[in-house]
């Protein structure tokens, strides 16, 4: 799913975040969006579904390192 930015995507970033080379989030209507902060251009975009199933792994310690 290629997109572009545009200005009104709300990029955040991790308060844990210490240098210029961070990876943002941007919420849409139709995905979420990922990208590198140093490189804002290259993105991801994930269907919500696909995103909400991600993050719940992520919770759930399904992606530690043992």
């Amino acid at each position: 799913m290629a997109q572009t930015h545009s200005v009104a995507d709300a990029w955040r970033k991790s308060a844990r975040c210490e240098t210029h080379n961070c990876v943002e989030v941007a919420e849409r209507a139709d995905a979420v969006a990922i990208r590198n902060s140093s490189v804002p251009d290259a993105q991801l975009a994930f269907a919500h579904p696909a995103w909400a199933a991600f993050i719940s792994g992520v919770r759930a310690g399904q992606f530690d390192l043992q």
